[in-house]
């Protein structure tokens, strides 16, 4: 574009030059008035020229400018996108505590393994576990934690199992003991939505159902 502008200056120059050196068409000279004007505009062309070429660097610094402006409100929009996601993950709580609490018996034993139902919900935050099916539903994805303890009498094992779906995680147990029997689990889970974690009374085994004796609780460590 430079070069375009200061060969229309030289074309344009010439040409005036031409012009005032050839002979007026009357026969009579250009007086040094006429004459003298057309250096000046030959040097306001130049000067256009030169304010042109500004023109388009500020142009090229403008444009520049604002892809990184864009660029900047791209970043920062992703940095609050993030945030609200920290904060959300914050917000999610999740953890429960139940016992058995169908009175002072005995529960079981029975002929196969079987889903226990803690009836005595203690703490329920997030509303994950279920006291008609004894099933907690993983709501988020993260990481929970948690524990099972039992009492039993020591006429009959006792006998607890951990799932998570269909996959056995931790066991605990007593054989038969002269006296009362106690045991307890617990295990960190990477569950993702959806997920269930219950317990599962061994077969022909049995713990003590009262409100406060076998429990089964967790919580929400951290989310993925």
């Amino acid at each position: 574009m430079n070069f375009t502008i200061l060969l229309f200056v030289s074309m344009f120059c010439g040409l005036i030059l031409a012009q005032n050196d050839a002979p007026d068409a009357t026969g009579t000279e250009e007086t040094g008035e006429t004459k003298s004007c057309y250096p000046d505009m030959c040097d306001l062309l130049t000067e256009f020229g030169a304010m042109r070429e500004k023109l388009t660097s500020v142009e090229t610094r403008l444009a520049a400018s604002e892809t990184r402006l864009k660029e900047s409100e791209a970043r920062l929009k992703d940095s609050e996108n993030q945030i609200l996601e920290l904060r959300n993950k914050e917000r999610t709580k999740v953890m429960f505590s139940t016992a058995i609490g169908q009175g002072n018996k005995h529960i079981g034993p029975f002929n196969t393994d079987t889903t226990l139902i803690y009836r005595r919900v203690i703490t329920n935050i997030g509303g994950a576990y279920s006291p008609s099916t004894g099933i907690f539903t993983a709501p988020v994805a993260g990481v929970y934690y948690f524990t099972i303890f039992y009492h039993a009498g020591g006429t009959t094992p006792g006998m607890l199992l951990l799932y998570k779906n269909d996959d056995l995680v931790v066991v605990t147990h007593d054989y038969i003991s002269d006296g009362a029997d106690n045991g307890g689990n617990a295990a960190f889970l990477q569950l993702q939505p959806r997920d269930q974690v219950y317990v599962r009374l061994g077969a022909n085994s049995h713990v003590w159902g009262a409100d406060y004796s076998t429990t089964f609780s967790g919580f929400l460590v951290t989310q993925m």
